[in-house]
């Protein structure tokens, strides 16, 4: 679907431009996407693989860019350490070809399915060790840009500030052609696992925040129980055997819901079902993580290169202070038990959680002040859900939750604008310069955005 060429003269009447979606495949048709000029429905907004939760990337009434035809991995430098490549490629592609090279992403990151820009314009975090390996965006080092006006930015390291707005800018700036990320060479950590009551994490979870490592637990509410991963870089942490992790990864992803979801279907009484559920979440996550999994890199254990996000699971996820997260874990495990004996909805996956270190290196980082705990909400109950998110977004906002404008489902934008604060203030000044209008603005951004 390609947009008009011809221009309004008085003796040729234009159509009115109809929304769509528009895949291009170079630089010189997403140019022709965006040009102001061109028979195109507004507003725009970039999609790439589809993975968001919320509204961002929807335009029902005006034009969807799709990245995915831009998937050309460039240049990898082995001597400095970089990657570049177009937005369309997914990150399970990138990291499989780094890795022919002896290279990796600084810090293991979540849904492989994802396409480069997207995980570069809104978060995309995970277990990460250090300060700098939590979001794929700190390693943004410089993009190419197409603006609203159709026209190419170059941005990098030399212009800092605005860098860092493009890093989780959610589209809102200008769309990414091009990106280059530091890599580094492929490192071993140790990985250790621990079955703990919830009473005991939320002991030992302020000291964990503190420490070196990365984070990411498995949490089921209804049983009492967590499942906590920590990773430490060692000089000597054994070999990296990608299998276990494939087989982890599996279960958890694939295997899990697929069970879940026939059960749901076939066991009519929600006692019964939901102790066989917790039954069996108990034993694939006490087996896989404890007796499989015992070193790994951030090869191995960013899991399967999906092409597509898993179907069926609904998540929502907010952000933690790391501070408070000892009491908010409970009043979570609390909240959960409560709403299913008011309402009878429960998620029927356990919800996934990982320490986020602090990182100002992006204007809407959520972490930007402090570390945080990211803490994904995972089902696939459709029944009940969208009831079930609205008083998530309740209780995420008593106890200090910051929202994700891609992920958390039913945040209030007036949250939202509380928490992101005078950065968010000064976000929307760059955005008014560089698209003074709103051609990138859907109306479920306008909320926060405008």
């Amino acid at each position: 679907m390609q947009a008009s060429g011809f221009r309004d003269t008085g003796r040729f009447m234009l159509r009115p431009a109809r929304p769509g979606v528009y895949t291009p495949t170079n630089l010189a048709r997403l140019m022709r996407c965006l040009d102001p000029q061109g028979n195109i429905a507004l507003p725009i907004r970039t999609r790439g693989a589809a993975s968001a939760s919320t509204d961002c990337n929807q335009s029902p009434t005006g034009t969807v860019i799709q990245t995915t035809g831009l998937n050309r991995i460039i240049r990898i430098d082995t001597y400095n350490h970089t990657v570049t490549a177009e937005a369309g490629v997914r990150l399970g592609t990138l990291v499989s070809e780094l890795a022919k090279q002896g290279l990796e992403l600084i810090g293991n990151h979540e849904q492989m399915e994802r396409t480069l820009g997207g995980a570069l314009a809104s978060p995309c975090m995970g277990p990460g060790i250090g300060d700098r390996a939590s979001y794929l965006s700190s390693q943004l080092m410089q993009a190419k840009i197409v603006t609203a006006g159709g026209k190419i930015m170059n941005i990098s390291e030399q212009k800092k500030h605005l860098l860092n707005a493009f890093r989780l800018s959610y589209g809102l700036l200008g769309v990414i052609y091009e990106a280059t990320l530091q890599v580094r060479p492929i490192s071993t950590f140790s990985a250790s696992h621990r079955s703990l009551c919830v009473d005991r994490f939320s002991d030992i979870v302020d000291r964990l925040s503190t420490q070196d490592v990365g984070l990411k637990f498995y949490l089921l509410p209804h049983r009492n129980r967590v499942y906590v991963d920590v990773r430490r870089y060692q000089t000597v942490a054994g070999n990296a055997y990608e299998t276990p992790w494939k087989i982890k990864d599996w279960g958890e992803s694939t295997v899990l819901p697929h069970v879940f979801k026939s059960l749901n279907r076939v066991i009519p009484i929600p006692s019964v079902r939901y102790k066989l559920i917790d039954g069996i979440s108990a034993a694939t996550y006490g087996l896989v993580n404890s007796k499989l999994v015992n070193n790994g890199n951030n090869v191995a254990a960013t899991g399967r290169r999906r092409r597509k996000k898993p179907r069926n699971l609904l998540y929502s996820t907010w952000c933690f202070p790391a501070t408070d997260f000892s009491l908010v874990v409970k009043a979570y495990v609390d909240f959960c038990q409560q709403t299913q004996q008011n309402n009878g909805y429960r998620c029927d996956m356990p919800a996934v959680g990982f320490r986020v270190s602090k990182d100002s290196s992006a204007l809407l980082s959520p972490s930007f002040d402090e570390p945080v705990f990211a803490l994904q909400t995972t089902s696939t109950q459709q029944r009940g859900w969208d009831d079930f998110v609205i008083d998530l977004a309740q209780f995420a906002e008593n106890w200090g939750g910051t929202p994700l404008f891609s992920q958390s489902r039913a945040f209030r934008a007036e949250h939202a604008t509380q928490n992101y604060s005078t950065r968010l203030d000064f976000f929307r000044k760059i955005r008014r310069q560089l698209d003074p209008e709103n051609r990138l603005l859907n109306p479920f951004l306008a909320q926060s955005f405008a």
